[in-house]
């Protein structure tokens, strides 16, 4: 499954997470109300994609993007595209020279 990117360095996150009222562990705790597993993000995920300097992450599954998006949409107008970006379309064309069930 791809990964998804945060937009604008996170600051899209931020700027809804404060329009929310929401620090990063409350908003981890929001997301448990829109997983259906029930489980949400951790704070430590949250605080990685909201977060600046060498402790930020730049990518994220589909699955966490789509959890931590709709707990803030449920605040504040704040669609999954607005905070994370697709990844481009990969141009690949590596084509194998054996098929794989006669390797090795």
């Amino acid at each position: 499954m791809p990964k998804l990117s945060r937009k604008g360095a996170g600051q899209p996150l931020r700027d809804a997470m404060k329009r929310a009222g929401l620090t990063g562990p409350e908003l981890a705790e929001a997301t448990k109300e829109v997983d259906p597993a029930g489980k949400g993000v951790s704070p430590a995920t949250v605080g990685g994609l909201a977060g600046r300097g060498k402790t930020a992450r730049e990518r994220c599954e589909l699955k966490t993007a789509w959890v931590i998006a709709e707990a803030l949409h449920t605040r504040v107008n704040a669609p999954l595209q607005d905070l994370f970006a697709m990844p481009p379309h990969s141009t690949v064309t590596v084509e194998r020279s054996t098929p794989d069930a006669d390797e090795g």
